[in-house]
């Protein structure tokens, strides 16, 4: 059960509340990111930032930009980095990262490398901060670690100094930060199409229960979509959002799809072993999330979850999550 908090407009007091896809902060609806503050005054901030998996993409075609057009369905699901911010006295940003389970992340940027770092910079104000990244979304995994990460430091940047900034102007700078980062914004399961911009709520989706695998190696997501082919016919996730809303699982199983997995599987044997061992279970469906590694099956219902979820462990495929979707 996710919990978030509301914060009135005068301060920032932390006050726990349940069952609920959304935070408001300082008078605004923020989706999807959940909010806790210390003291009651906003010198320190934090907001839990949930990956995601895409359970269905179609690429479309390069758009001139140089990004691609897409279809995806994506859910946020119950697996967070925490990004915790400080008010600080020298008129700097200042970021670290580090694992949640303790030590270092290697080959993470904590400067202008990084999305949250570039997205603090973004907010308008002369306040220093200090931010403090607590990782367990894993690198190159196709779950959208960094752009989580980005879509939190908006929020709590632009709280911290005063909530000044609309619904709008964030979700204009979330655009420009990467594709993934408005999805976050909105909240909750979503068809996004674009280069990820435009987002079209998909509701009932809340409560599918995943194992995700995440292979030792990467990918990054340049070189998968550089080895992406799209096709002549294209596919639409109309018919995947309908099953998944009635719980239909056998069209849930011929509609999932990701354009992207043939590619990545081509660059990384570590996807096709991983596909093979969820080929011998009996989830609902399995795919690759994003532009991998990552990859996840379907489960009919928590308890199979943790029974497969076991099973992965055992054969030591990777880093495993059992997780649901929010």
């Amino acid at each position: 059960m996710r919990a978030y908090w509301t914060a009135p407009s005068d301060a920032f007091r932390a006050r726990p509340h349940t069952d609920s896809p959304i935070s408001q902060i300082a008078g605004r609806f923020v989706p999807a990111l959940s909010l806790a503050s210390s003291g009651a005054i906003s010198r320190e901030l934090t907001l839990w930032t949930p990956a995601k998996l895409n359970l269905f993409l179609e690429v479309l075609g390069k758009r001139p930009d140089g990004f691609h057009e897409l279809e995806t369905l994506m859910l946020p699901i119950s697996l967070y980095d925490t990004l915790v911010v400080r008010s600080e006295p020298t008129p700097r940003i200042a970021l670290s990262c580090r694992r949640a389970s303790g030590g270092p992340v290697p080959g993470l940027p904590e400067d202008r490398g990084n999305l949250a770092y570039r997205a603090a910079e973004l907010i308008p104000g002369e306040s220093g901060l200090s931010l403090t990244l607590l990782k367990r979304i894993p690198a190159e995994a196709g779950m959208a670690g960094g752009s989580t990460d980005g879509a939190a430091a908006l929020v709590v940047v632009d709280a911290m100094r005063g909530g000044k900034l609309s619904r709008e102007a964030l979700a204009d700078m979330a655009a420009k930060l990467g594709s993934d980062v408005p999805f976050f914004l909105a909240g909750g399961a979503a068809v996004c199409r674009g280069r990820g911009e435009r987002i079209d709520k998909a509701a009932g989706l809340a409560g599918l229960d995943f194992v995700i695998v995440k292979p030792p190696e990467g990918l990054s997501t340049a070189a998968v979509f550089k080895a992406c082919k799209p096709a002549n016919e294209f596919k639409n996730s109309a018919p995947l959002v309908a099953a998944l809303q009635s719980r239909d699982w056998r069209p849930v199983a011929e509609h999932m799809f990701n354009r992207l997995e043939e590619a990545a599987e081509n660059l990384s044997p570590a996807i096709a072993r991983v596909k093979r061992a969820f080929a011998a279970t009996d989830v609902v469906a399995h795919q690759m999330s994003g532009s991998g590694t990552s990859y996840f099956g379907l489960c009919r219902s928590a308890a199979q979850a943790r029974r497969i979820g076991g099973r992965m462990r055992a054969l030591n495929l990777g880093q495993v999550f059992v997780v649901r979707s929010l």
